[in-house]
């Protein structure tokens, strides 16, 4: 659980990608999971 690990936010910056722990456009996946969480209930 560090900057090699490529599922956490922290190896997503060391690497410089974007995923689920560190979305690219944080608007849009804040938007993705309210939708989800109205769906839920």
């Amino acid at each position: 659980m560090g900057r090699g690990d490529k599922k956490t936010a922290k190896g997503k910056r060391f690497q410089g990608s974007f995923g689920k722990s560190r979305p690219a456009n944080l608007v849009k996946a804040k938007k993705a999971a309210k939708k989800t969480e109205e769906k839920a209930s």
